[in-house]
């Protein structure tokens, strides 16, 4: 099984919303048994509260479902759990590598260095915008499903 893990600051707007985004395209690739996606924050404000509002309203809009989504923090055997750990912004990065104790391994990734952006996916708590976050994750979430089959074989 191969092992996605998604993190952003408390796990409730972007982690999770790419979860939901990632488990779909697995899901209409015929996918979902080979490849298990999860989400966590690093930091534990949220720990077993459902995603923000704002994300649940933008998934629902696309047919996109969210159950079983709960908040949760990093925790440093994630790093032996997951073939990738991909954070969403610089600052995501640098808290995982800081926890983890891995300042360069390769499995740890910025999510949209994966596409043409090379830029930070921006947090919607903050800025409100979940529409702009959400096209995003969707160029992401495609790019890594291309890295995903590309380095398995599938």
């Amino acid at each position: 099984m191969i092992r996605v893990l998604f993190v952003c600051l408390g796990n409730i707007c972007r982690s999770p919303m790419a979860e939901a985004v990632l488990r779909e395209r697995l899901f209409e690739e015929g996918l979902s048994e080979k490849v298990e996606v999860d989400s966590a924050g690093t930091g534990n404000w949220h720990i077993g509260k459902d995603p923000h509002p704002g994300t649940l309203k933008i998934l629902d809009d696309h047919g996109i479902s969210a159950n079983g989504i709960k908040g949760r923090q990093l925790q440093w055997k994630d790093f032996d759990d997951f073939d990738y750990v991909i954070g969403m912004d610089r600052t995501n990065i640098d808290d995982i590598r800081s926890m983890l104790g891995q300042p360069d391994h390769p499995k740890i990734l910025r999510f949209l260095d994966l596409t043409d952006h090379l830029k930070d996916v921006p947090d919607p708590y903050f800025t409100g915008d979940f529409q702009e976050t959400y096209k995003l994750i969707g160029e992401g979430c495609e790019a890594l499903l291309m890295k995903i089959k590309d380095d398995h074989n599938l």
